[in-house]
């Protein structure tokens, strides 16, 4: 993954065009830390061009929880940048651009408060993460609202993409709407 540098930001990319993992320098003394989770000017340096529009934040009591694989339809389709603010997850996110050499691929990394890492996710991807400590709290900027018209999914464990989930003895947790998710084959061309 080549190294990309602004500011207080680096970025690193993954062989699927478009997906960075961004870590952001903290400054750290007797008293914590400060740092700048998110800067315009650093960001676009090293390539996330979007605009921002929301921030959401989720909570995940236990460990396993499975939130994904989301997306939004054009014209309300969104970026995101994620991060940890308490616990760990393993992210996922899927290219769904139908036209992208890397259709059908995906990257996962490990996010942690501990680390710091934020991962962008471009528009055209489903993205999905999977809690590996209790009360692990995400937050994510995106870059368009939430449009209840355009909420769609991708089925978290369509054995054609073998994504890299950890191994839950119980399985993961997943809300109802998470359990029913149309595999990437049954999926009209979208992006």
């Amino acid at each position: 993954m080549p190294l990309t540098q602004s500011g207080n930001v680096s970025a690193r990319r993954f062989e699927i065009e478009g997906p960075l993992l961004l870590q952001v320098r903290r400054f750290g003394d007797h008293r914590g830390f400060f740092m700048e989770t998110y800067s315009q000017r650093d960001f676009e340096a090293v390539g996330v061009t979007d605009r921002f529009v929301q921030d959401n934040h989720s909570l995940s009591a236990t460990p396993g929880t499975l939130r994904g694989m989301h997306f939004q339809l054009p014209p309300h389709a969104q970026a995101k940048l994620v991060r940890v603010l308490r616990g760990a997850v393993l992210d996922v996110i899927v290219d769904l651009r139908r036209a992208s050499p890397s259709f059908g691929r995906h990257v996962a990394a490990t996010l942690t408060a501990k680390g710091a890492e934020q991962l962008y996710v471009p528009a055209g991807f489903a993205h999905g993460f999977v809690t590996l400590e209790p009360d692990t709290e995400v937050a994510y900027k995106v870059t368009d609202y939430y449009a209840p018209e355009c909420d769609r999914g991708l089925a978290w464990d369509d054995p054609d993409l073998a994504l890299p989930w950890p191994e839950l003895p119980d399985g993961p947790l997943l809300s109802a709407k998470d359990r029913v998710h149309p595999r990437l084959r049954d999926l009209p061309a979208l992006f």
